[in-house]
């Protein structure tokens, strides 16, 4: 399968390093705090388990919603994990600055 491409060098990194959800990051988002707890437990521990960490802030959005039904398949997982991740992943890039 291989890794995703970020496109920086800095771009892999560590747990300490990915955000965990938080009342702020749901209220910038607009998303339930909940949906992003989950999204950020199944980034960390399934998505780790085929890829190195990505730092959410690096993902392209558009590879990732072409990727994402693969890999929740891949992974046995339900598609609610699948908006889950994307909706922490999008809330991780909004609480940055960053345009979508």
């Amino acid at each position: 399968m291989g890794d995703m491409a970020a496109g920086d060098d800095g771009a892999v990194g560590g747990i300490s390093e990915v955000p965990n959800p938080d009342a702020k990051m749901a209220r910038q988002s607009g998303t339930p705090l909940e949906m992003l707890q989950r999204g950020h437990v199944v980034y960390m521990l399934k998505c780790g388990e085929c890829h190195m960490y990505q730092l959410p802030e690096h993902l392209d959005i558009e590879d990732w919603e072409d990727a994402m039904p693969k890999m929740i398949s891949h992974a046995g997982l339900p598609t609610s994990d699948e908006k889950a991740v994307l909706s922490y992943v999008v809330a991780v890039k909004k609480q940055k600055g960053q345009k979508l």
